[in-house]
C-alpha cells in the first residue's frame, strides 16, 4: 500500500473512455484525471503529491484486511473488492463512451456482511494549483466546481458534507446494497451536460468493450495479457483523430527521486509502425487506418517542420514548463508538462514514417495519392540532412552526434521508398533513392561497427552500447543470420543486460545531459526477445517473454521501465510502447499470425545494400 503518502506504480489500474485515462489506486483512490483530454490539465494530481492535490477516494471506512481486483473480461471497467471484518464492499469504476461529455461512475456495492464506506472527493484544478468554486445543490446531493474553462457536476449517491474544501460522505450498506456516484466534467461557460444513469452506464460500457475485443483475431498461447494490452492501446487512442499517446501520465520518474521526468501525453512518430503492427495483426483495421491518417495529418506540411511528436490532435507547440508546487512521485522533481524533446532534430523519424505507411498499404489499408506527395517531399528533405548529426531516439539532451540507430533508420526511409515505387508503381527519383540506400547501409556498416568488438556501437567513433541497434535485424538492415547481427546481440547482453532485462544505454557512460541512473526499458528488453527468437535462441527468447509477461500488475498493465534493483515498476504507466512490445513479440513467438509480427526483415525480404 501507500508508502509516503504514495503507491506504488504496479498499484495502480486505468479507466479511458477514448479521450482521457484515469488512475485508480489499489487503496480505492483515483489519484490521476485529466480532463477533458490525455494533455489537459489534471483535476485529481495526487499522483504526483498527496490528497491536497486533488483525489476521488471511495473505500470501506473501516481496516481492510485483503484487496482483490480485475477488470470485467475483455473490458475496462474495473471491479475492486474490499474485504473488512465485517464484510466486503466491491466498487465499480468505469469511463462511459459517449460523445457529449467525460464522465466517471463509481458504484459501491456490498456483496457481504455489512460495510461502512467512505468517500472523499478533493478536486483541484490545473494539476493541484487551482481551488475551484464549489456551489453544492439540494440538500447535501451534488455540487458543482468551476474555476476558469473548467466545470465539474458531481452526483452522489447519497447526501455529502463539504469541510475544509473536501466533500465527503459515510453511509452503510448491507449485502446486495448499491451507490452510485457520477462525476462529469464539461466547459464552464456551457450548459451541465445529460446526467449518465450509473448502472445502465456501466452495463453499456461493458457491451461497448466486449464488442470491441470481440473484434481480435489473436487466440495465441498469452490471449488474455495480449487482448488486455490492445484494450490499453485503444483506451490510449484519442478518439476524435485516431492518434495514440505515449502514456496518459507526466514525470513518473525513470529512477525512484531522479530528474528523467517526462511528460508522455502526446503521439510519438517512432511509434507508429509498431502500433501499426500490433493493430493490424490483431485485426484492428480501423484502428490501424485512423493511426494511419492521424500520422499523415500531423506531419504534413514542410517537411523541415516534420516533428518526433504531436498532441493527440496534432498540435505541434507542446512547451515545456516545470511546475513546481507539485512535490512529484516520492519526491521525484521536477515535474515537467509539455515536452521540450518536440523540437529536436531526430532523422529516425522518416524511416519510421515511411515503414509505417509500406506496411499499412502491404497490409490492406487504402492508398492516398497526397499521402505519396507528402513522402516524396519529406525524401527529399532527408536526401539534404541524413548525414547531419541529430540527438537520435532516445532524446538526449547532451548535445548532437551520428547515432547509428538514427543512420540506421535513415535507410529504412530510402528503402521503403524504394519499395512502394517497385511494389505499387509509385512514381519518384528511385534511382536516387537506390544509390542513397547504398551509400547509407556502407557508411553504417564502416563508421557504426566496431570491428575490434564485432558490435555496432551507439554512435560513430563510440564505445558504448546502445539498445536500439536490435532495430538492425527487425528492420531488415541486415539479415538475423549476419554476423554483425549475432556479434551485437551477445555484446548487448553481455553489456547492457542487467538482473534479466535490456537496458536502453549506459547512463554512466553516455554524455545525455543528465546524472546517470534509470530503470530497465521494457520495449528494448522486448527488441532482445525477437532477436533472439529470430537468430535461432528460441528458448532464451520465450524465458525473457515469459519474464517480461510476468512484470505486469494485477490487471495486466506495464510501465515504461522496471527497476530490478527495487523490484518495481518506474516510468510513465500504463506505457504504449511497452504494451505494443509485448503484443508483437507475442505475436512472434508462438506464431499465432501468419505474418510473425517481429518478423518483418523476413516478411519484406532481404535486406538491400
Amino acid at each position: 500500500m501507500r508508502t509516503d503518502g504514495y503507491l506504488p506504480i504496479r498499484d495502480y489500474a486505468a479507466l479511458g473512455d477514448g479521450r482521457t485515462v484515469a488512475l485508480v489506486g489499489l487503496d480505492g483512490s483515483i489519484d490521476w484525471l485529466c480532463l477533458p483530454r490525455f494533455d489537459s490539465p489534471a483535476c485529481f494530481s495526487a499522483l504526483l503529491g498527496d490528497e491536497s492535490h486533488g483525489r476521488w477516494l471511495l473505500a470501506p471506512a473501516a481496516e481492510v484486511r485483503r484487496t482483490e481486483r480485475r477488470y470485467r473480461k475483455d473490458t475496462l471497467v474495473l471491479e475492486t473488492d474490499f474485504h473488512t471484518d465485517d464484510g466486503v464492499l466491491r466498487v465499480v469504476d468505469s469511463m462511459p463512451i459517449r460523445d457529449q461529455a467525460p464522465d466517471v461512475v463509481r458504484i459501491a456495492h456490498c456483496t457481504k456482511g455489512r460495510v461502512t464506506v467512505r468517500m472523499e472527493l478533493v478536486l483541484r484544478f490545473d494539476f493541484g494549483h487551482v481551488v475551484p468554486w464549489v456551489r453544492h445543490t439540494g440538500d447535501g446531493e451534488g455540487l458543482t466546481a468551476i474555476a476558469g474553462p473548467d466545470a465539474i457536476h458531481f452526483v452522489p449517491g447519497r447526501p455529502t458534507t463539504g469541510e475544509d474544501l473536501t466533500t465527503t460522505a459515510r453511509f452503510e450498506l448491507e449485502a446486495g446494497e448499491s451507490v452510485p456516484f457520477v462525476l462529469t466534467w464539461y466547459p464552464s461557460h456551457k450548459p451541465e451536460p445529460d446526467p449518465v444513469d450509473a448502472h445502465a452506464a456501466t452495463e453499456d460500457t461493458t457491451r461497448w468493450w466486449r464488442h470491441w475485443s470481440r473484434r481480435s483475431r489473436y487466440d495465441g498461447r498469452h490471449r488474455d495479457l495480449v487482448q488486455r494490452s490492445l484494450i490499453t492501446l485503444k483506451a490510449l487512442t484519442y478518439a476524435p483523430t485516431g492518434g495514440i499517446v505515449a502514456a496518459p501520465t507526466t514525470s513518473l520518474p525513470e529512477a525512484i527521486g531522479g530528474v528523467r521526468n517526462w511528460d508522455y501525453r502526446f503521439c510519438w512518430v517512432r511509434d507508429a509502425t509498431l502500433t501499426l503492427q500490433a493493430l493490424l495483426h490483431a485485426g484492428y483495421t480501423e484502428e490501424a487506418g485512423a493511426w494511419r491518417d492521424w500520422l499523415l495529418r500531423a506531419v504534413a506540411g514542410s517537411p523541415d517542420e516534420m516533428q518526433i511528436m504531436y498532441g493527440p490532435a496534432g498540435e505541434r507547440r507542446l512547451t515545456e514548463i516545470e511546475v513546481d508546487w507539485l512535490p512529484g512521485y516520492e519526491g521525484s522533481t521536477p515535474v515537467r508538462i509539455g515536452n521540450a524533446a518536440s523540437d529536436q532534430f531526430q532523422i529516425d523519424v522518416f524511416g519510421e514514417l515511411m515503414d509505417a505507411l509500406l506496411l499499412a498499404r502491404e497490409d490492406g489499408l487504402s492508398s492516398d495519392d497526397d499521402a505519396w506527395t507528402l513522402q516524396v517531399a519529406l525524401m527529399a528533405y532527408l536526401e539534404e540532412v541524413w548525414d547531419e548529426p541529430d540527438e537520435g531516439l532516445w532524446e538526449v539532451r547532451g548535445g548532437r552526434r551520428h547515432f547509428v540507430h538514427s543512420k540506421v533508420m535513415a535507410w529504412v526511409a530510402f528503402d521503403r521508398a524504394v519499395r512502394m515505387a517497385e511494389e505499387f508503381g509509385r512514381e519518384g527519383p528511385v534511382d536516387r533513392w537506390r544509390e542513397l540506400r547504398v551509400q547509407v547501409h556502407r557508411e553504417v556498416c564502416e563508421r557504426g561497427f566496431d570491428r575490434e568488438r564485432g558490435t555496432f556501437t551507439q554512435s560513430y567513433g563510440s564505445r558504448g552500447l546502445d539498445a536500439a541497434t536490435l532495430m538492425i535485424p527487425l528492420v531488415g538492415f541486415l539479415e538475423p543470420g549476419d554476423e554483425r547481427v549475432t556479434g551485437t546481440v551477445e555484446a548487448i547482453m553481455r553489456e547492457l543486460y542487467v538482473d534479466g532485462f535490456v537496458l536502453r544505454y549506459d547512463t554512466h557512460d553516455a554524455e545525455d545531459g543528465f546524472p546517470p541512473g534509470e530503470g530497465a526499458f521494457l520495449p528494448c528488453s522486448f527488441w532482445l526477445a525477437d532477436c533472439l527468437a529470430m537468430i535461432g535462441r528460441t528458448d532464451e527468447a520465450n524465458a525473457l517473454f515469459d519474464r517480461l509477461a510476468g512484470l505486469a500488475n494485477d490487471v495486466g498493465l506495464l510501465a515504461e521501465e522496471y527497476d530490478p534493483r527495487l523490484g518495481r515498476m518506474v516510468g510513465n504507466f500504463p506505457q504504449a510502447f511497452t504494451h505494443v512490445g509485448l503484443v508483437n513479440t507475442a505475436m512472434n513467438l508462438d506464431g499465432a499470425t501468419t505474418a510473425p509480427a517481429g518478423r518483418r526483415a523476413r516478411r519484406r525480404g532481404a535486406a538491400r545494400r
